[in-house]
């Protein structure tokens, strides 16, 4: 049976167009949802149920009169709370930051706005965004809505628990070393990780060129709309991309026939996958081959660059922390605290080396690999969600660094390629799976494309309501 909350983005414009549904009935039903699922799962930073009521007010009148401002207009979107929405605050996940309105609408927010979105609130992240799980000093712990007794990923914690149980259809996070497809893989949603530069950031992040905007979904499609609307130019970003972005959505349409695609099971890293994952997610690459691709077993063929991450994210976690005192830091994440002390002993040197030496080899060298392969495929993530409230796996495969059981997503913020998971099967225990689709730099539609034909071949499974644990 169709339901408000099970429609996606893509299907509520028709139905606003027909007058069978407004942006007010979707609202209010976005925000009873979240009413009663909050308490479980903990998604959200800020809520305020009036400005998000006037915001489809005002669509709906736009509707009644035909005068909608496109496809989006009065679609129910989430802002992860790193990011700027005007009137609200932006706290980061940290219980030392201001809680004052901030000023203005960063670019993507600007964007959502002007394409008439109703905003739902911002969602949580650890604190700085600093670790790929979902707790923080300022707002607790967010949890898997597949397991509540399993942690999301992060750092787009919130964001990726909105889009599995669709309180609202777009969900907006961002992405220094696979914070949109970390908890993309844990929740079974799409989450793509675009082109640095394809939307544009500000304030600009600390954590430089490994930051990545993007949008969490239930579907390809939903995240194609929104990459239509946030990508657009700002001169806020001189990084940011100036050309306007091409229609991703008329470009899904393509397949996958006649393309060379490399399937790397560990992406020839010494790093232990679980057994589940690896039979799911290379099922998942065979699929590429049902359709038409050339599918070859290939590493991309460079060392662990994890020694680049982390001279730029602990400097990035430094520059972060530089104004905060003894006494500002014993009320944060220590995690957080231990990193940026880190950062404050690297060398300037080394991070020049980093950012400009090391992390252009890298580039080239992927560069080069995709004259050969249109696309690569990886597993998402090593094992699937693991207990709430750890930072790394109890079991102990992967050591006490959180970087060390995501050695899949952050290669990909160093080069600046688009990457997307997309959710690949449930193992036996039902928590999900995620495959990583990658493509060559600028080529982001094309791994819209191959996502959405994956999904048209084997439909996401969805979860409708948290799941306690047995």
């Amino acid at each position: 049976m169709t339901t408000i909350a099970s429609l996606s983005a893509a299907e509520l414009g028709p139905l606003y167009a027909s007058k069978q549904l407004s942006p007010v009935e979707v609202a209010k039903d976005a925000l009873a949802r979240i009413e009663r699922f909050e308490p479980a799962v903990n998604a959200f930073a800020v809520r305020d149920e009036a400005v998000t009521l006037a915001m489809a007010e005002a669509s709906q009148g736009r509707w009644l009169k035909g005068e909608a401002i496109g496809p989006l207009d009065g679609v129910p979107v989430t802002i992860k709370d790193n990011l700027g929405v005007a009137g609200w605050s932006m706290q980061r996940g940290s219980a030392i930051a201001s809680d004052a309105p901030f000023a203005e609408d960063s670019p993507i927010t600007a964007r959502l706005r002007e394409a008439g979105t109703v905003f739902l609130g911002k969602t949580t992240m650890p604190e700085y965004g600093w670790k790929g799980v979902g707790d923080s000093p300022l707002t607790g712990i967010t949890r898997n809505p597949w397991n509540t007794g399993t942690g999301p990923g992060g750092s787009s914690s919130g964001a990726a628990v909105c889009a599995a149980l669709n309180l609202g259809c777009l969900h907006m996070g961002t992405d220094g070393a696979g914070s949109i497809r970390i908890p993309a893989a844990f929740t079974g949603v799409v989450g793509l990780k675009p082109s640095y530069g394809r939307v544009p950031a500000w304030p600009i992040s600390v954590m430089g060129f490994l930051a990545h905007l993007g949008p969490l979904t239930r579907t390809v499609t939903d995240t194609a709309l929104a990459m239509k609307v946030i990508g657009q130019p700002d001169a806020r970003d001189m990084t940011a991309l100036t050309d306007r972005p091409p229609d991703y959505v008329d470009g899904l349409k393509g397949g996958l026939r006649g393309l060379r695609v490399a399937w790397s099971p560990r992406l020839g890293q010494d790093v232990t996958v679980d057994p589940e994952l690896a039979a799911l997610t290379a099922a998942a690459a065979q699929v590429f081959a049902e359709l038409g691709a050339t599918v070859e077993e290939v590493d991309p063929g460079f060392d662990d660059p994890i020694e680049i991450l982390m001279t730029l994210w602990a400097s990035g976690a430094a520059l972060a922390l530089k104004s905060i005192d003894a006494a500002g830091r014993k009320q944060m994440d220590p995690g957080l605290v231990a990193v940026a002390e880190q950062g404050e002993r690297i060398p300037a040197s080394n991070y020049v080396d980093a950012l400009l030496n090391r992390r252009n080899a890298l580039a080239y060298r992927m560069a080069q690999f995709h004259q050969t392969y249109d696309l690569l495929l990886t597993p998402t993530l090593p094992l699937p969600a693991f207990t709430v409230g750890c930072d790394t796996p109890q079991h102990g495969a992967y050591g006490e660094d959180w970087t060390r059981w995501t050695p899949f997503t952050y290669p990909f913020n160093i080069t600046e390629q688009p990457a997307i998971s997309v959710p690949c099967g449930l193992t036996k225990a039902g928590l999900p799976a995620g495959l990583q689709i990658v493509g060559a730099f600028g080529k982001d539609a094309l791994v819209l494309r191959a996502a959405a034909a994956f999904e048209l071949a084997r439909p996401f499974a969805r979860v409708d309501e948290p799941v306690k644990p047995i």
